[in-house]
């Protein structure tokens, strides 16, 4: 059984207002086996995307390897930005040493909601995946269920929206937004197609891909 303990710390600022939640980077960030194009940071696995998706939307040129600069650009956007860090998944257990949500064992789950109260500016959650199993919404859902709290729909367009309230006090509360972002793994391109929108855009311009599609959709959140 391997013990998967999620690799990096949370990173959040006094100043973020938007959260990135997830799961857990693949094993190798844990092991410390990265790949050529890796970056030794949050969503540093070439294969995942999200920092391609944002490369392209700023136009950043970042580097894509395994070098303390291509850590540092990074960092430098998130803080630029106003945007942090946090995975849900805190460590796990597996049977296979792979990246697989469902492959998730004996999970430990970070207490997003701390980190919500000790950092009042957040209100917004962009989570990178859906309500499936073991996704990054599925286990907030459950993480918030002890603190008597449950998410109103918004929106069931792609992506989905919801929002929640938050109490610090008796006095005072805040209405925080979640976004259900479509995965930026290459498992999630299944599901892309099949979604109306996307086969309408591909149908006007078959050049039109499965990364534009996620690119035309985070450009309104990231």
């Amino acid at each position: 059984m391997f013990k998967h303990i999620h690799p990096y710390k949370p990173f959040i600022q006094s100043s973020t207002t938007k959260l990135i939640v997830g799961t857990l980077p693949p094993p190798r960030f844990s092991t410390g086996d990265l790949l050529e194009k890796d970056v030794d940071f949050c969503y540093g696995s070439y294969y995942n995307s999200l920092w391609l998706f944002i490369d392209k939307i700023h136009n950043l040129d970042l580097s894509f390897d395994n070098s303390v600069k291509a850590v540092e650009e990074r960092k430098q956007f998130l803080i630029s930005h106003k945007i942090g860090v946090c995975d849900i998944v805190d460590s796990c257990e597996r049977e296979k040493i792979d990246a697989s949500d469902l492959g998730m064992k004996n999970i430990k789950l970070r207490d997003l909601v701390k980190y919500l109260r000790q950092y009042p500016n957040i209100d917004t959650l962009l989570f990178t995946g859906g309500n499936s199993k073991n996704g990054p919404e599925y286990f907030f859902r459950k993480h918030i269920k002890d603190y008597g709290l449950r998410l109103e729909l918004v929106s069931n367009e792609i992506p989905r929206i919801h929002k929640f309230e938050l109490r610090a006090d008796d006095n005072f509360s805040r209405t925080i937004k979640t976004v259900s972002l479509t995965s930026g793994s290459g498992a999630a391109n299944i599901s892309i197609s099949r979604i109306p929108l996307y086969k309408q855009l591909k149908a006007k311009n078959p050049k039109f891909n499965t990364f534009d599609f996620r690119v035309m959709q985070y450009r309104e959140f990231l």
